[in-house]
């Protein structure tokens, strides 16, 4: 029997700042033939986000870092090519965190079978996967209801994007930030925000006081930086914020200092709330089954931007840094 061979992407050294293509390398692996109680999956499309910058750092963090000369890991979607077990059969279609690689052999219980009925498949990694669940998770941690004014920085990326048309269904009036004119216009016209602008314009404050000069009551902060500044200053009194992410300090090789108007917490009474969208899996059906209807009915839309081929899987990563993806970035590897 010919030997079944996998490319995979590992971490050839560690990053200093912006990751560059000379800290990864491709790699071909043989695979060890199926063993009984295992699955045998072919990728057909993997996930690239902005937090695997932070594994790639060395020290403790939420989640583990990635090891040097291994393969790298991260969401893919997939169909099962061999089955030895009673769970799934070939052809079934299914999620994993073993991306970076065109082949692997998996347990069960790494794996979760998701419909082939829904379209593209890789809606399981954007508006369907673990993006899309980080944006429900983060208006249901600070209890976004209908009126409120919801501020969302990075608002054209993958979860900023599914954030702002979950706030819209819950009758919000929603405002993004983004970086060019192309991603102002996608969150106006097609995922429906009441209002986009541009922060490389002007300052992000003054722009924010001019769309809600009255105030926000959520801001959704995907940046950090001098977002998450203005945010403060704008927030009315018993604002919430929430903490999803901060990929203007990703690559900064020391930590930069915090917000200069950090007291605001105190005198408008705000509350911040962090998340980690593992913490919350046991909910992922009621997530599934609710976004999963928006998504079926046309009223949420899946934005990506495709890369073809696993070779491309690096550029496609360090393009999240230079801002070129509008929705999820992902790449289709077959």
């Amino acid at each position: 029997m010919t030997p079944m061979i996998s490319r995979e992407i590992r971490l050839a050294s560690r990053p200093k700042g912006i990751p560059t293509a000379a800290n990864f390398t491709l790699a071909r692996t043989e695979l060890e033939p199926l063993q009984d109680q295992e699955v045998l999956v072919r990728n057909l499309f993997m996930s690239v986000d902005p937090y695997m910058r932070g594994r790639m750092n060395e020290g403790k963090s939420y989640v583990p870092p990635f090891e040097l000369d291994k393969p790298l890991d991260g969401g893919a979607v997939g169909e099962v090519i061999e089955s030895r077990v009673r769970e799934f059969k070939p052809g079934d279609a299914v999620t994993s965190n073993f991306g970076w690689r065109e082949y692997f052999m998996a347990s069960p219980k790494e794996l979760h079978p998701v419909s082939r009925e829904v379209q593209p498949l890789s809606v399981y990694l954007g508006a369907l996967g673990m993006t899309g669940m980080t944006a429900w998770v983060g208006l249901n941690l600070v209890e976004v209801k209908a009126g409120d004014v919801v501020f969302i920085s990075g608002a054209a990326g993958a979860v900023g994007s599914v954030a702002g048309q979950l706030a819209k269904l819950r009758g919000c009036r929603v405002i993004g930030s983004a970086g060019s004119m192309e991603k102002v216009m996608f969150l106006r016209e097609e995922c429906g925000f009441d209002v986009a602008f541009d922060y490389k314009v002007g300052p992000v404050l003054e722009q924010l006081n001019l769309e809600a000069p009255d105030g926000i009551d959520v801001y959704f902060d995907n940046v950090g930086g001098e977002a998450l500044e203005a945010a403060l200053s704008a927030l009315r009194v018993h604002g919430r914020i929430i903490a999803c992410g901060g990929i203007s300090g990703y690559n900064e090789e020391k930590p930069r200092p915090g917000p200069s108007n950090l007291f605001n917490m105190i005198t408008k009474r705000l509350t911040m709330k962090g998340l980690i969208v593992r913490d919350w899996l046991d909910r992922q059906g009621e997530f599934e089954t609710e976004v999963g209807g928006y998504f079926r009915a046309g009223k949420l839309k899946n934005k990506e931007t495709v890369v073809e081929g696993i070779g491309q899987a690096v550029g496609a990563f360090i393009g999240l840094f230079e801002g070129k993806n509008v929705g999820k970035m992902v790449v289709k590897l077959s």
